[in-house]
């Protein structure tokens, strides 16, 4: 039996929006909600990016993607080669 993602509680989100949302997400293809899924994990790494920069002025890019990894893979080591 799959959970009741409608009845999860959220702290920003009315039960009615929740609601809305979950009939939304239902009506998507499986093709759009795979693509959703991918904008919402890029959104993600975007903000993370910002926010490590904002952080950490003097990180040159590589440093700043080697922390984006760690943070979105965490807390699981990133792989020697990316070290």
């Amino acid at each position: 039996m799959r959970p009741d993602r409608t009845q999860m509680p959220s702290s920003d989100t009315t039960s009615n929006a929740a609601e809305i949302q979950a009939s939304v997400l239902r009506r998507l293809s499986g093709v759009a909600r795979i693509e959703l899924a991918f904008e919402m994990s890029m959104t993600a790494r975007a903000l993370a990016r910002a926010r490590i920069e904002s952080e950490r002025p003097a990180w040159n890019a590589s440093e700043i993607d080697r922390e984006v990894l760690r943070l979105m893979f965490a807390p699981a080591d990133l792989p020697v080669a990316l070290r």
